[in-house]
């Protein structure tokens, strides 16, 4: 009987084995067709190819289900064969492997983005995945493997589709990063990590993207907030054109270069993706004779409470410095903002969104509670908002369970709900929902009884708040209490009890704690001279994060001198870089060249994403007597010309590229309906299309999207295209280039047969290429014109190539 599978990487570092895409290609995967397919109509080839990774020495066999969802599968009209193909995917696993091995469930993405970045919601994503996942598990898989994932949302959505099924069942979760460190959609690997550990992962890594040397720094950047076990599954290189075919050049022997640094980082489970065999899988084996050892403990200060975005990522807690949440999002005391609710609007929310981040909040509090509206329509409107704009996590501020709930569906990561209270109704529906979405959750000190008067008194129902979370599965780390600030006008005394109360949860209980400071001040004069005073005073007391107004000066200016004296501002870096030039550190500042009329405001507004407020500043525009091609040249592009300067300093990612995309449509749409058709010259007549055999088509629609807010005209002939459809329309349409594009290392050579056929017919156009696997290099070897590794960059160039470059 074999270990639970748990127990045995605890033990010992296990082999997982590598890519088999090629390896069905040489033995009768024709072109386009799904691998998966096979399973069905040739499974005694999935099966040796298992078989051979098992004889090379692979303890995990992982089965040929990677496309097995339903959405990938009716691609091909498979659909309907969704159990056939995956109960076969199991079996075959099985059969190869005998009773020694483990069998994991591969499940890949769909191909689709969750709202708002795509068309599929969260709710339809998951169903997606739990219908693949039952049948994998009824089948009899011994875990799941997670891996080639882009979108930190839909392996989200995954994880918990998964754990809806089963508690227990073991979950590797991989991401796939580009040499930049980032993911597709721009999240790093310590957002990633903080993200997949909560809603569930058992092991967490990266596969695919990278060699062995790029994989090694992504996992030593997951090492410093987690302490799961690490999964490195490195590529055989990067892919080259060798005789007409791709190939990875990487050996077996450079595949086990860094065994000793996985080794010591935790990694407890080796494997190979694109361009590895049987032979590279038996070199990690050799390799790691003599290694093994128990898994170490590793990681961070289990604490910290960690928090993310799907940019981004804050650490509270433990030598950290006070996290810093801002509480402007709150219609509470608002009217203007409370009737933008009920309108339906979210300027007010990106708004303050962006000006708190920029004053320094490190979390953001949303809270949308307000009479006469669908509170939880209006949180995920909110939530989809604020992370379109900002990077910093967030804080989901409701007693409503049902906009609870739809706000964490529609996070990006980790939030932190605001909040759970010691009632027993108050645990019984907020707890389970932290639990499932893998949040953290505030802890408010009160009960049936109220707010007890005394510091024990809190901290015994901050005891029981944890207690019960812990039950439930919460961390303790993920557990902040709020000891609760009244206001001191009334009751004096209950300032130093609050002070005590913060003592006591930290030294007696080990929780971090957080407290809404502005309290304290209500109902005095110079409120800010209160306030951070008070603020000062917590922070010594051990105050782990505050929820203040991070645009007042006062508050600011207590907490940065704060954590100087606190030692949580090593060498007073932040202080200095604060205080060194006042007037530079406004970050809410126009970027400099943009001027202050209303040509800035539209640059502004395209480069905030701002959908909302875009058509009446054209309004505006226009009324001031600028013409359509006045707001488009010297108002909409230089904002867009912005965001790509952005993009390229990895301040903004491909969801804040496309946020100002859409808000670019909006304005265009506004300006065809005043000018004339040919009143803006085109830059020029672009034909797109991903290659045949390849239905991948997300990086190419980005880049017709951004062609399009250029000015070019694009004609996109979507995904899976036969040659000779491009070369007929590339023809008939005059086109001054054709893009290309291809996600599969299986279906690359298809652009040199569409780029040599649209040379032997004589056809003049310039071509582009561009997809995960494509290099620079691959690019020349096919006679490519150009090539881009992302979709600003398409646009530079094909701008460039054009002579468009105005």
């Amino acid at each position: 009987m074999k270990t639970p599978f748990l127990d045995e990487i605890r033990n010992k570092i296990l082999v997982l084995d590598g890519a088999k895409g090629t390896m069905l290609q040489e033995r009768g995967l024709r072109p386009g067709q799904p691998p998966e397919e096979m399973n069905l109509t040739a499974p005694e080839v999935v099966q040796a190819v298992h078989l051979e990774y098992r004889q090379a020495g692979a303890d995990i066999i992982v089965t040929n289900t990677f496309g097995g969802n339903r959405e990938k599968l009716s691609h091909y009209g498979l659909e309907d064969r969704i159990q056939e193909i995956n109960r076969s995917g199991v079996a075959l696993a099985r059969k190869a492997g005998g009773p020694s091995a483990y069998v994991a469930a591969s499940m890949g993405p769909t191909g689709l983005f969750v709202e708002p970045l795509g068309d599929i919601s969260f709710d339809r994503m998951s169903a997606v995945y739990r219908e693949q996942a039952e049948i994998l598990m009824e089948a009899g898989a011994d875990l799941f493997t997670l891996e080639t994932f882009l979108d930190i949302k839909e392996i989200r959505a995954a994880i918990i589709a998964i754990r809806e099924l089963s508690p227990t069942i073991p979950i590797i979760s991989m991401l796939t990063f580009d040499d930049k460190g980032r993911s597709v959609l721009g999240t790093p690997p310590e957002a990633s990590a903080i993200t997949l550990e909560a809603v569930g992962a058992n092991i967490i890594g990266s596969n695919c993207g990278l060699g062995v040397a790029g994989i090694y720094e992504i996992l030593k950047s997951m090492r410093q907030v987690t302490g799961l076990p690490l999964i490195a599954q490195a590529n055989a290189g990067l892919p080259v054109l060798k005789d007409g075919k791709t190939v990875f050049p990487g050996t077996p022997e450079e595949m086990t270069t860094y065994h000793d640094r996985f080794v010591e980082l935790g990694v407890r489970i080796i494997g190979g993706c694109c361009g590895t065999t049987p032979r590279h899988i038996a070199a990690i084996r050799q390799a790691l004779e003599g290694k093994n050892r128990p898994f170490p403990v590793c990681g961070p200060d289990r604490g910290t409470t960690f928090l993310s975005s799907r940019s981004g990522f804050t650490a509270v807690g433990s030598s950290h410095p006070a996290a810093v949440i801002g509480e402007r999002i709150n219609p509470t005391g608002k009217k203007a903002f409370a009737a933008e609710l009920r309108e339906g609007k979210i300027s007010y929310i990106r708004r303050e969104a962006l000006e708190q981040a920029n004053a320094g909040a490190t979390l953001l509090d949303v809270n949308v509670g307000t009479p006469g509206i669908d509170e939880a329509a209006a949180m995920e409107k909110a939530v989809f908002c604020v992370t379109g704009a900002v990077t910093v996590p967030l804080v989901l501020d409701s007693s409503n369970p049902e906009a609870l709930e739809r706000g964490l569906k529609a996070a990006d990561g980790k939030v932190l709900v605001n909040s759970v209270s010691g009632e027993e109704k108050s645990i019984s529906r907020i707890l389970p929902l932290v639990k499932k979405y893998g949040a953290a959750v505030i802890g408010l000190t009160l009960d049936e009884k109220g707010i007890p008067p005394t510091a024990g008194g809190r901290a015994a129902i901050a005891g029981r708040i944890a207690a019960a979370a812990e039950k439930m599965g919460i961390p303790r780390q993920d557990i902040l209490i709020d000891c609760l600030a009244l206001t001191v006008s009334a009751e004096q005394k209950q300032a130093v009890e609050t002070l005590d109360a913060i003592r006591e949860v930290k030294g007696s209980l080990g929780l971090n704690t957080v407290l809404g400071v502005s309290n304290i001040s209500f109902g005095l004069p110079c409120r800010q001279l209160m306030s951070s005073t008070f603020f000062a005073m917590a922070l010594a007391a051990g105050l782990d994060a505050a929820i203040i107004n991070p645009k007042e000066k006062a508050m600011m200016d207590a907490w940065r001198a704060a954590m100087v004296l606190l030692q949580k501002d090593l060498r007073a870096a932040s202080y200095v870089d604060a205080y060194r030039d006042t007037a530079a550190a406004s970050a809410a500042e126009p970027p400099a060249g943009l001027p202050a009329d209303i040509r800035g405001l539209l640059s502004r507004a395209v480069i905030d994403g701002d959908r909302d407020g875009i058509v009446q500043l054209v309004n505006r525009a226009l009324e001031e007597r600028l013409t359509p091609l006045q707001v488009s040249n010297e108002g909409l592009l230089p904002g867009l010309e912005e965001v790509g300067r952005r993009f390229e300093k990895n301040q903004f990612f491909l969801p804040q590229v496309m946020q100002s995309a859409e808000t670019m449509q909006s304005a265009f749409s506004r300006l065809k309906e005043v000018m004339q058709q040919d009143s803006l010259a085109s830059e020029g007549r672009i034909l797109m299309a991903t290659v045949e055999g390849d239905i991948h088509d997300i990086g190419k629609n980005i880049v017709c999207t951004l062609l399009e807010n250029h000015g070019f005209e694009v004609i996109d002939l979507g995904k899976n295209v036969p040659a000779q459809r491009i070369i007929s329309e590339a023809r008939e349409r005059k086109v001054d280039a054709v893009g290309l594009s291809a996600l599969m290392t299986t279906t690359m050579s298809e652009m040199e047969n569409v780029i040599g056929k649209l040379k032997a017919e004589g056809i003049r156009t310039f071509t582009m290429v561009g997809g995960a696997v494509v290099t620079q290099a691959y690019a020349d070897e096919i006679g490519a014109d150009l090539y881009a590794k992302d979709a600003m960059e398409a646009v530079a160039r094909i701008k460039k190539l054009l002579g468009k470059n105005s």
